[in-house]
């Protein structure tokens, strides 16, 4: 792809081009993954989210997969490359479950692959993937009592993929069955990103015009954001606590001060509460993917999602609290409840800003559902939607 415009860009359609080629193999990815997973969890429900990522870790494209999996995933991604990054070679994979290191809960299983051309790495392919049952106190690994993450199941560290990796996940799992067929389907996705994204470079696209897809995103995302009168705008909401420990006359609170200041805008979570004795808490990573959610809802729908579109977003989630919670705590509904009122503070604020642009509170919960028996888990969401827009409805 050699269509060059002024200052070395690329002309804004051979731009476009090679943006749609990327997001159709990220795309590929999710449709392999779904495809080739043994779970109704992953096969019907499509609890998983594919990516492609630069050489250095940066956000390349994403799939229009789940919000707090894929906001989350450079964390993980970051995490692996820090330990391994020197040393990975073609073929290789990488496993990480880790909250608290780019992780969202640890039932989200991410597997990350390196992408070499020759010598060369190019980028990196990853995916994520809710495995319904990782072991810990209860069926479904997000047992309601929980206090401490060593009771919610398997905590995996970024690892290099092996048979005795796997073999590890499945001795903890009380559906191995499920597991491996899940995971070997993660593994055949990611294989099929490096396989695509090495095809379009030995066909002719230069490694360096990657780097102008997320100048793209950057420029565009500045652009939005400028577009808003600069000002501060405060949202404070509440959940219930509902987790072990906890005081069910004490709701924990969730405070965000949104500030825009010409191109950038920045997400202040100070104020909110302490991390809770039970499981409803959220890692950093999971109140990021809350945050990028509600900027590409508001400011730009249209940018594509990638490091760039991030880079005018600052977030300051002050640790030890429900936003940013830092190990041993319980963080099962972190990811699946917190994440949402998270989600809807950050619009809340933003309405104060930019007001007829951000619609109303959705449910502020994915209504989980968890059974299990003997060799069974079974999980569910019953959504709920999000709410009512200005123009139209939720």
């Amino acid at each position: 792809m050699s269509a060059v415009g002024a200052g070395g860009r690329l002309d804004p359609a051979a731009l476009q081009v090679l943006i749609s080629r990327l997001t159709g193999i990220a795309a590929e990815m999710g449709a392999v993954l779904a495809r080739a997973a043994f779970s109704p969890n992953i096969k019907e429900r499509h609890d998983a989210s594919a990516a492609l990522f630069t050489a250095d870790g940066s956000l390349l494209v994403q799939a229009e997969h789940i919000p707090v999996h894929l906001g989350a995933m450079p964390a993980s991604v970051a995490a692996v490359i820090e330990r391994f990054g020197a040393t990975a070679a073609p073929g290789d994979q990488f496993v990480v479950n880790d909250p608290f290191a780019g992780g969202t809960h640890l039932n989200d299983v991410t597997l990350v692959a390196p992408c070499f051309v020759g010598d060369e790495l190019v980028g990196w392919a990853a995916n994520r993937a809710h495995h319904a049952d990782l072991g810990g106190g209860a069926p479904g690994s997000m047992p309601a009592a929980a206090t401490e993450v060593f009771q919610e199941g398997l905590r995996i560290p970024p690892v290099p993929w092996s048979a005795q990796v796997r073999d590890l996940i499945l001795a903890n799992s009380r559906t191995p069955d499920e597991r491996r067929g899940d995971l070997d389907a993660q593994f055949g996705a990611n294989a099929v990103g490096v396989a695509r994204l090495a095809e379009l470079v030995t066909g002719g696209v230069d490694v360096a015009t990657l780097d102008e897809v997320i100048a793209y995103g950057e420029r565009r995302m500045r652009a939005a954001v400028a577009a808003v009168p600069d000002g501060t705008a405060t949202f404070t909401d509440t959940m219930d606590s509902v987790g072990a420990g906890d005081d069910q006359r004490d709701p924990a609170v969730i405070r965000c001060r949104v500030t825009v200041s010409g191109d950038t805008v920045r997400f202040d979570f100070t104020g909110s509460d302490p991390q809770r004795p039970g499981n409803v808490n959220a890692v950093e990573a999971v109140t990021v993917s809350a945050v990028a959610f509600a900027v590409r809802h508001v400011l730009g729908p249209d940018v594509p999602a990638n490091a760039g579109s991030l880079a005018p977003v600052e977030v300051v989630a002050p640790p030890g609290t429900i936003v940013a919670a830092r190990p041993p705590v319980a963080v099962g509904a972190g990811n699946v409840e917190v994440s949402q009122r998270v989600a809807d503070v950050c619009l809340g604020a933003l309405a104060g800003l930019v007001p007829g642009r951000v619609g109303a509170a959705s449910q502020g919960t994915m209504n989980n559902v968890l059974v299990g028996g003997d060799g069974w888990v079974y999980y569910e969401t019953v959504g709920g939607g999000q709410g009512g827009r200005p123009g139209g409805p939720g």
